[in-house]
């Protein structure tokens, strides 16, 4: 589909698709956007969405716009070169996210009713069951199909985790979990004694996904533990760069003992009232 140059008079998404087809055009477009490919791109497309993650965990609705539509920009860019090989098109993105949001809510769109929260949610899992079993191509379809792969792999644990859940699949209490831990954790100690890396990291997986599943039974979200504990971890670390600098220092003009004594420091200052 050919577009018509973009114009400040052009409704925005209307402009917006215009620049970028103008952007990769042959003749007139920019030597990098027509060097990228899906591959290429992909990585901006999760770098962006985790940036609309940060402004909305920072509650900077400036930044939230601006982040936006950089990650529009991204679907805008991989729906074009889509249209270049005549795949499908900008519109086609659209009609399916419409289609689907009315399939998805017939609670809302047809009369279907749901006596509960609870029967709704199992409503939209017999949907989307039924959506992987259309896209299963003839095979039987997996609980696991559509978890996607380009997660980031502690996400995608607890969300296989949270699949196998669904039919009985999972350990029935917490203890056991825990109990399971413990022998990942003295698997991996064995391996790391007997000097095998190559093992060694793959017990370390292992320890991970138990790690994925401990967060799924206490309900929280493992990546918002980690961001929790990564957050301390550079307010403390940054301490003891400011107290070394106190004392004209750097860290690497210290050493362990200093810099644990003051990491001490700064966790005790935390934990003071006030």
């Amino acid at each position: 589909m050919t577009r018509p140059a973009p114009t400040a008079d052009q409704r925005p998404i209307d402009r917006l698709l215009a620049i970028m087809a103008r952007l990769r055009d042959p003749v007139d477009g920019c030597p990098w956007d027509l060097e990228q490919t899906f591959a290429t791109i992909a990585p901006y497309t999760v770098e962006e969405a985790y940036e609309v993650a940060d402004a909305i965990q920072r509650d900077n609705l400036s930044d939230l716009k601006e982040e936006l539509g950089d990650l529009l920009l991204q679907v805008v860019f991989h729906a074009r070169m889509a249209e270049e090989r005549g795949a499908f098109a900008f519109e086609d993105v659209a009609a399916a996210i419409n289609d689907k949001m009315v399939r998805r809510h017939p609670h809302v769109f047809a009369k279907e009713t749901y006596a509960s929260l609870a029967h709704q949610k199992a409503g939209w899992e017999e949907l989307k069951a039924a959506e992987r079993a259309a896209k299963g191509g003839g095979r039987t379809p997996s609980l696991l199909d559509d978890v996607p792969i380009g997660l980031p792999a502690l996400t995608r644990a607890v969300k296989l985790s949270k699949r196998a859940a669904k039919v009985g699949f999972v350990w029935p209490d917490i203890g056991q979990v825990v109990a399971k831990l413990d022998e990942e954790l003295a698997e991996l100690k064995a391996e790391i004694a007997a000097g095998d890396l190559e093992k060694a990291r793959q017990e370390l997986g292992d320890v991970l996904f138990v790690m994925a599943n401990l967060a799924r039974t206490l309900d929280v979200d493992p990546e918002d533990s980690l961001r929790f504990t990564n957050a301390k971890f550079v307010r403390r670390f940054q301490y003891i760069e400011a107290r070394l600098a106190e004392r004209g220092r750097t860290p690497e003009q210290s050493d362990l003992a200093e810099m644990d004594a003051l990491w001490d420091e700064a966790k005790a200052g935390e934990k003071a009232p006030g």
